[in-house]
């Protein structure tokens, strides 16, 4: 969990963090999460992401930090993990006492203690039963701007209510956890955004409403446990009291609805149309804002969180930098030095040779092996030459990219031949 306050020319006056697995031992968790014996559901504890807070918030008032200055505040959550609140819980978070931390006061407010989380890959059965009830996985991108995921929420609140049909009736609210964050700050149930909203598999992203169709593919009465969703730079409300009066906020400080970490992104790189951006991580992630997507079975279509009447498409990529390290480490001998000098010592277009390289089974495209080609478009069985493999590599996997979003929508200009 990470705090930032920055002031009114967006100079940081202040930054910490709590470390989830280091910080907060007692919840026994790896990497923030648990790791279910069927290696598929994996989850992390709410009373966690809670007790995070309360921990962050006492280390700024220790060290001083002036809360009443605060004017504004917002956030961002990982996408893709809910919350479920049972019945009474707002009752509880509209009359908590500032005496008691606040995991103290919120330990019995969850019908669903473990959330599940973006890394679950639990819910298959689920995701083809709502493709199927919607017409099929292209239709179910057009309604939603994706097809089914495993990981998305609409899927992992079926899983809940066919296997736990009483838990998911105790629940009275259903949050994303960025709006499960904002919740706590704001002292009732904050809205889902738009554009976190529209990671759920239930969003109409032309419409901004909830689909029936897809409600009612995953559990009854779900509407009215979602709350309706609004734009992304919402003004929720003021601040709750208990927050005044813990640690002194104004009873003007604002809240901004939350949103996920991927618009959050968009949104802090200050992305406008016909901008790109790319993360190279241990899985590549592509975003661009878009005026006029065209969904499909690959990648994501999100609502932009600065302009609703735009879009975001997100793609993401598995085989990202664990890939290019295992070509350094098998034609540079493990050098970025010697990779960047190999790559620098070949031409762009790579005389004709192409590569297509996947140790693990990619995402965009569901593909896995190595596929080279050369210039006559002949499958090459064995590596090309070093710095030949290095440029395929890397032009392959930027290509890709490329390919990928132009499906999406992505209109790339061409250039003039003159400049």
């Amino acid at each position: 969990l990470k705090v930032i306050a920055i002031d009114e020319e967006l100079r940081v006056i202040y930054e910490d963090n709590v470390h989830f697995d280091k910080d907060l031992p007692e919840f026994k968790t790896q990497g923030g999460v648990y790791i279910h014996s069927d290696r598929l559901t994996i989850t992390s504890p709410v009373l966690m992401w809670i007790k995070a807070l309360d921990m962050i918030l006492e280390k700024m008032k220790s060290s001083g930090f002036n809360f009443s200055q605060v004017r504004a505040l917002s956030g961002a959550g990982q996408q893709h993990g809910s919350v479920y609140w049972k019945k009474g819980s707002i009752q509880v978070l509209k009359n908590a006492s500032s005496k008691l931390p606040l995991h103290q006061l919120l330990k019995d407010c969850f019908s669903v203690s473990n959330s599940p989380i973006w890394m679950d890959s639990s819910t298959a059965s689920q995701c083809s039963t709502l493709e199927k009830a919607v017409g099929g996985a292209q239709h179910l991108a057009r309604i939603t701007g994706s097809r089914a995921y495993e990981r998305f929420t609409g899927n992992q609140i079926a899983k809940i209510y066919s296997q736990n049909p009483e838990i998911y009736m105790q629940t009275e609210r259903i949050s994303l956890v960025s709006s499960f964050a904002a919740s706590l700050f704001l002292g009732t149930y904050a809205a889902i955004d738009y554009s976190d909203g529209s990671g759920m598999n239930l969003l109409e992203i032309w419409e901004k409403v909830w689909s029936a169709s897809c409600l009612d593919a995953c559990a009854p009465g779900l509407e009215e446990k979602l709350g309706c969703p609004v734009p992304s730079h919402s003004v929720l409300g003021p601040i709750s009291r208990y927050y005044s009066q813990r640690y002194g906020f104004s009873p003007d400080c604002k809240i901004v609805a939350f949103t996920g970490d991927n618009p959050a992104s968009l949104a802090g790189m200050r992305l406008e149309e016909g901008d790109i951006a790319i993360s190279l991580g241990t899985s590549d992630t592509l975003f661009l804002w878009i005026q006029e997507p065209t969904p499909a079975l690959e990648g994501h279509i999100l609502c932009n969180p600065v302009d609703s009447q735009t879009y975001m498409a997100l793609l993401c990529f598995k085989n990202g930098s664990l890939m290019r390290e295992r070509i350094r480490d098998d034609c540079a001998s493990g050098s970025w030095d010697e990779f960047s000098k190999a790559l620098s010592s070949t031409f762009a277009g790579n005389n004709g040779n192409l590569g297509f390289y996947f140790d693990v089974m990619e995402i965009t495209p569901e593909a896995v092996g190595i596929h080279r080609f050369n210039r006559d478009n002949q499958k090459v069985v064995s590596e090309f030459p070093k710095e030949v493999e290095i440029r395929a590599l890397i032009e392959g996997q930027f290509m890709a990219k490329r390919i990928h979003a132009e499906k999406l929508g992505y209109k790339v200009s061409k250039y003039d031949e003159n400049c």
